[in-house]
């Protein structure tokens, strides 16, 4: 697999992860569903897993690159089975709305496996690591693009979080924006 390919390939699987944080932001401001500190958590292990699907695409492919995008959807896997796991016992209701049959939790578990299993199938090829690129190697359309809307909703999630939760701890079950809300 060529170094172009490799990029193309981490590009797609980037604005895959964008793609989930953007539909998380149109359920967050168009329905009103406000996160709760689980559903924080399994955003920031989708922004480790895209940071780490970006230093491919900036820096050229790399094991390691790979590794931090494996950790981070693992880590967010892990959140999100918590999360199935508290609202599986009957009469325990769930958070948020359905979303063709399954909460956004269950949706984020099924996305990080598919993280995990496009690193792991995109590091059986060694030839993507084989040829050293320059940093200076201009970066085509597709991959500047996902790279650029990455960017945009990982800072879209820190202010999103801080209008959320303040300075403090976020609310488990957040009724309303901390930072908006009107003194008594």
């Amino acid at each position: 697999m060529s170094g172009d390919l490799s990029r193309l390939l981490n590009a797609i699987g980037l604005l895959g992860i964008g793609t989930v944080l953007a539909l998380a932001f149109i359920d967050q401001i168009w329905f009103r569903d406000l996160p709760c500190p689980l559903c924080i958590l399994q955003r920031v292990g989708f922004l480790a897993a895209g940071f780490g699907i970006a230093l491919n695409i900036i820096f050229g492919p790399k094991p390691s690159h790979y590794g931090v995008a494996i950790i981070g959807a693992v880590a967010g896997a892990a959140i999100s089975m918590r999360q199935i796991l508290i609202h599986i016992v009957p009469g325990t209701g769930s958070y948020g709305n359905p979303v063709f049959g399954l909460h956004l939790y269950t949706w984020a578990f099924i996305a990080f496996v598919v993280i995990v299993v496009g690193c792991a199938i995109m590091l059986l090829d060694d030839r993507q690591f084989s040829r050293a690129e320059p940093m200076s190697v201009r970066l085509k359309p597709l991959p500047l693009s996902a790279l650029l809307l990455f960017l945009v909703l990982a800072v879209a999630n820190i202010f999103s979080t801080i209008a959320l939760c303040g300075a403090g701890f976020c609310p488990d079950e957040p009724k309303d924006y901390i930072l908006f809300e009107s003194s008594p």
